[in-house]
């Protein structure tokens, strides 16, 4: 049998695909190493910040929209609570590119945008402390998108359309041609069209191909903190991005009375995918606690921290596009930390893509052409 496409990596990005590459009559089959929703990708740790002023480039506004459309749609389509509109609160020092360009992007697209001083700041939220030379800029429209909620949703909509999806069934090899053939431990299987969405396994897969792209799979870390909730529960409190000259971080209000959650967007060491991670330990703790302690000051204790896996670009922004020389197949890698709320609109892309071999959206940031691959 041959299939119209196959998409290797059924997370966020390639069961969005498969939903709507199904929805749209094609006979679809979703590989996975694991049995998404899981904790081997980008996409556990039950929450995701979606904010539409967008601090790495207005560019990436009109896909952010589409992709928060997208969301209200599909819980629209399942009945299920997947956005929570707690607002998002970018701070840092006003001079920030990733501050100006919050603000470039709300004024842009008319975005509704609400900016404080820290004293200001300090007063609407009073868990917060700032130093004097910080601003907020509020987004109420933004907030979190409920992960491995999101996946399930399209899951359930994609076999329902007609979907096939193997899991735990790890791909071994893929030979373009006209007809794509990819080999698994357990077959091989072959289709019109190929959509690759592994994440960290994105590079080594297109290795076994000849094909090098420069997305380097990285080890991050996050955790949640006892919170009073007077403070720091979801309708009084908002997600936030701080910006420093040399670091970043991001974090969530206290969801379902889980805790203050805290990551850290930079840094992070380059890992083998196939190798275990190091478990979460005592400098991440001391990392991570120096900054709530100094800008969250009445939280509590540490309750657990996680790790996960980021897929990095050297430029930190996406990858999608056709690769080279073939035009039936197409990647969606290097999220770089940011991705995830993309991926409703990426699932609608690549469809696009794979169907009529172009988006409505502009991908020229994304292309592959950007770096000097072969």
């Amino acid at each position: 049998m041959i299939y119209d496409v196959i998409i290797i990596g059924a997370g966020s990005m390639g069961m969005a695909a498969g939903y709507n590459l199904a929805k749209a009559g094609k006979n679809v089959l979703m590989l996975d190493a694991f049995d998404p929703p899981h904790e081997e990708g980008s996409h556990h740790g039950d929450t995701r910040i979606i904010r539409f002023a967008y601090g790495e480039g207005a560019s990436y506004v009109p896909f952010v929209k589409r992709a928060g459309e997208l969301w209200k749609e599909l819980e629209a389509l399942t009945d299920e609570s997947l956005f929570l509109q707690t607002g998002v609160m970018n701070v840092g020092e006003e001079t920030h590119s990733f501050i100006q360009n919050v603000k470039t992007s709300a004024k842009l697209y008319d975005l509704s945008l609400e900016q404080y001083s820290a004293a200001e700041a300090m007063e609407k939220w009073s868990g917060l402390s700032l130093p004097e030379n910080f601003v907020a800029c509020y987004e109420p429209t933004a907030g979190v998108l409920r992960v491995e909620a999101c996946i399930r949703a399209y899951k359930t909509l994609a076999i329902e359309a007609g979907a096939t999806l193997h899991t735990n069934e790890k791909v071994q090899n893929i030979e373009a041609g006209n007809i794509v053939r990819v080999q698994t431990a357990n077959s091989v299987y072959e289709a019109k069209h190929l959509i690759v969405t592994a994440g960290a396994w994105a590079t080594e897969l297109l290795q076994s191909m000849g094909i090098t792209i420069p997305v380097t799979p990285t080890r991050k870390t996050f955790a949640w903190f006892e919170a009073d909730e007077q403070l720091y529960r979801e309708n009084v409190f908002p997600a936030y991005c701080f910006e420093f000259a040399d670091s970043s971080y991001y974090g969530f209000p206290s969801i379902d009375g889980a805790g203050l959650k805290l990551g850290r967007h930079d840094g992070g060491e380059a890992i083998n995918p196939n190798d275990p991670l190091r478990p979460f330990d005592e400098q991440d703790t001391i990392d991570l606690q120096s900054f709530i302690n100094r800008f969250m000051p009445q939280h509590g204790t540490l309750k657990f921290g996680k790790t996960c896996k980021y897929s990095m670009t050297p430029d930190e922004d996406f990858i999608i596009d056709f690769l080279p020389e073939h035009r039936n197949i197409v990647i969606a890698a290097g999220f770089s930390g940011h991705g995830f709320k993309f991926s409703s609109a990426v699932g609608e892309v690549l469809t696009d893509l794979t169907l009529n071999g172009k988006s409505k959206q502009d991908l020229s940031i994304f292309r592959l052409s950007r770096f000097n691959t072969h």
